[in-house]
C-alpha cells in the first residue's frame, strides 16, 4: 500500500485507493438529479454501486452544485435517513454527505460510518461537536461559502498554497472541537469556489496536500473542469453523464498519487482504474 494513502480510524483498511459511490437523493443534482429520488430506487442504486465495486456509498439529500438553493432540514432528513437505514441493513458502509449536524447525527444513529461535510464543519456550528461526540470519521473539504456565492470566491494568488493553508486551519479547528486527528480526511474541494485551472493545479500537486499528513478524498466525478478539458477551447462541454471516462482517468491518476479514496457517480470504470493503479504500484 502507498505510504501516502494513510488510514482512517473507524473505517476499514483497503490495500488500494477506495471507491466511494454517490447516491444523490435530490431532484436537482448537476449530474443525475431526480434519478434516485425515492427511497426504494436510491437504495437499489447504492446496492448496484457496491456490486460494481464501491467500497463506500455516499448518500446526500442536498445539491451543492454552483448556484443551488438549500433545502430545509426536515426535507433533507426525509430524503436521506431512510436510504441510509436501507443500505446499512444490507451491510453497506455508508457515508452521509451533509452540512447539517442533525442530519449527520441521525445518519450516524442509523448506521452511517463517515460524515462527509463539504463545508468542513463551517456551515453548522453544531457539526463538529456532534461528530466529535459520536467519534465518527469526518471529511473536511476545502470550502469558501455556500453554492449561491461560491463562484465569486474562486480568486487565488497561489491556489495550492492557499488551499493547503485553509485546510490546515480547518484541521486545527475541528481537532480543537474534539474530533480526533486520526479520524480526519481532507478533500481539496474540486469545483467549489474553483475554476478549471485551479482544479487541474490541485490534481497536479496532490503531493502538497499529502504534506498535511491526513488521507485525501478526491471528488472529481463529472465536474465542470472535466467538461472544459474534454471540450477544448471555445467549444461547448459535453453533458455531465458523458464525463465518466475522464473521471476514471482522474481516479487512476489520483490513486497512483496516493489518494485514500475517490468519489464517483459511475463506479465500474473507476473500480477497474484503481485496481490497475494498485497493480502498477505493486510492481514498482
Amino acid at each position: 500500500m502507498s505510504t501516502l494513502r494513510g488510514t482512517v480510524q473507524g473505517l476499514p483498511e483497503w490495500d488500494r485507493c477506495a471507491v466511494m459511490g454517490v447516491v444523490n437523493v435530490t431532484p436537482d443534482s448537476f449530474s443525475d438529479g431526480g434519478r434516485w429520488f425515492d427511497t426504494t430506487t436510491a437504495v437499489k442504486r447504492g446496492l448496484d454501486l457496491v456490486a460494481e465495486g464501491a467500497d463506500l456509498v455516499d448518500v446526500g439529500g442536498e445539491s451543492t452544485r454552483p448556484g443551488a438553493s438549500r433545502v430545509d432540514e426536515s426535507e433533507e432528513l426525509r430524503r436521506v435517513i431512510p436510504v441510509v437505514r436501507g443500505l446499512v441493513s444490507e451491510g453497506v458502509a455508508v457515508s452521509v454527505d451533509t452540512m447539517r449536524a442533525r442530519v449527520a447525527e441521525q445518519a450516524i444513529a442509523a448506521g452511517a460510518v463517515l460524515v462527509n461535510d463539504v463545508s468542513g464543519g463551517q456551515a453548522d456550528p453544531d457539526m463538529v461537536p456532534v461528530v466529535a461526540a459520536a467519534g465518527a470519521p469526518f471529511v473536511v473539504m476545502h470550502w469558501r461559502g455556500f453554492s449561491e456565492s461560491m463562484n465569486s470566491r474562486a480568486v487565488y494568488g497561489d491556489v495550492v498554497g492557499e488551499v493547503v493553508d485553509e485546510l490546515r486551519a480547518r484541521m486545527d479547528a475541528v481537532v480543537a472541537g474534539g474530533i480526533a486527528p486520526e479520524r480526519v480526511v481532507f478533500d481539496p474541494g474540486l469545483g467549489f469556489a474553483k475554476d478549471a485551472p485551479h482544479d487541474l493545479a490541485l490534481l497536479a500537486r496532490l503531493d502538497a496536500l499529502h504534506a498535511l499528513g491526513r488521507p485525501l478524498l478526491v471528488a472529481a466525478s463529472r465536474k465542470r473542469f472535466l467538461g472544459r478539458v474534454l471540450a477544448g477551447e471555445g467549444a461547448a462541454p459535453p453533458p455531465a453523464r458523458e464525463r465518466d471516462a475522464a473521471t476514471a482517468a482522474v481516479s487512476a491518476l489520483s490513486a497512483r498519487a496516493g489518494a485514500w479514496a475517490v468519489r464517483v457517480h459511475e463506479v465500474r470504470a473507476t473500480a477497474d482504474a484503481v485496481r490497475v493503479a494498485r497493480a502498477i504500484e505493486g510492481a514498482a
